[in-house]
């Protein structure tokens, strides 16, 4: 007995084989979806053939759209010529300005500080003296305070030692510089006194008196007066006693004299003395002052007077007292 067999259509387009029956059964995969009418991602695959596939071709590539680009910047506005001409003046004016600040700069830099407009030192009442120097020596004559002048003697032309006349001073014609007479020098006291005075000067045996004298604008008249002596144990002794009662002997026109307080003595020269009186007050018509310097074997005498209720002025006063003691020294 033989077995029968049903003969099932193949499915179409497979071949028939001589295996065992198929029996039916799902799709292996799903229909696939219809298509549509979007342009598709790729190309359609190509129909199944007996034979094969030959190697797909490569999809074509698609360009990628470009980039937008981005917008240029705008330009900045050109400034209109008006703010081109009102810079440039602007411009031209700093200039000149700095120009001239740097000028005017460099001008006051180069000038004295009395001399600029605001800044000048106001002045204290000092006088204008011209620079000064010490005269030559004779040769091998040593200074008066030097190691080898034991005696402090000064060898140098003693009216080449008096204090010259300040600047704007007019000079007293009969005070000029020169030798004057103990006469003239004893004339500076008061007439009561002068008779002790001039024997204490014969017996201390000076042997040259020198003067010079000048007045200020401002009506202060100033004497100075050297008188050098044979030793300095004579110059000392005169100093004495016309000290001796400690407010030192009448000057004309100043009965009464005290000393003076403001003078501390500074600027004198080491080895030397000073002493400085003024008119106690009340005071008559002018004003008196006077000083001693001792300097070795000179002795000096400066007197200053002026009228009016100002009276002396006690800067160029003491002034006067330390320039000429250093001319001494």
């Amino acid at each position: 007995m033989t077995e029968q067999t049903t003969e099932t259509p193949d499915a179409p387009g497979a071949r028939p084989t001589d295996t065992a029956p198929l029996t039916e059964t799902a799709p292996a995969t799903a229909p696939e979806a219809p298509l549509t009418e979007t342009v598709p991602a790729t190309a359609p695959e190509a129909p199944p053939t007996d034979t094969a596939p030959a190697e797909a071709a490569p999809a074509p590539l698609i360009p990628a759209p470009p980039l937008p680009l981005s917008p240029p910047l705008p330009l900045p506005p050109k400034p209109p010529r008006r703010v081109l001409r009102a810079v440039a003046r602007w411009t031209a004016a700093v200039l000149v300005c700095g120009g001239l600040g740097a000028g005017a700069a460099a001008g006051i830099t180069s000038m004295e500080r009395t001399d600029v407009p605001g800044l000048a030192t106001e002045s204290d009442g000092r006088w204008d003296y011209p620079e000064l120097s010490l005269p030559v020596l004779p040769a091998g004559s040593p200074r008066p305070y030097s190691d080898g002048n034991v005696g402090e003697v000064h060898h140098a032309d003693l009216r080449r030692l008096l204090l010259p006349a300040p600047a704007g001073a007019t000079v007293d014609k009969k005070l000029d510089g020169g030798w004057v007479s103990t006469e003239q020098y004893l004339s500076e006291y008061a007439k009561g006194e002068r008779s002790d005075i001039t024997l204490i000067l014969k017996d201390s045996a000076p042997r040259h008196v020198a003067a010079r004298g000048w007045t200020m604008p401002d009506g202060t008249s100033t004497r100075i007066y050297l008188v050098q002596f044979n030793s300095t144990a004579f110059a000392q002794y005169f100093m004495d006693s016309i000290n001796d009662s400690g407010s030192g002997v009448p000057l004309v026109g100043a009965p009464e004299a005290v000393l003076d307080e403001r003078w501390s003595g500074g600027g004198k020269v080491e080895g030397t003395s000073s002493y400085a009186y003024e008119e106690a007050k009340p005071y008559g018509a002018a004003q008196v002052r006077h000083g001693y310097l001792v300097a070795g074997d000179t002795l000096a005498l400066v007197v200053q007077s002026r009228e009016g209720r100002e009276g002396t002025k006690s800067v160029p006063f003491h002034q006067t007292l330390i320039v000429q003691n250093q001319m001494l020294g």
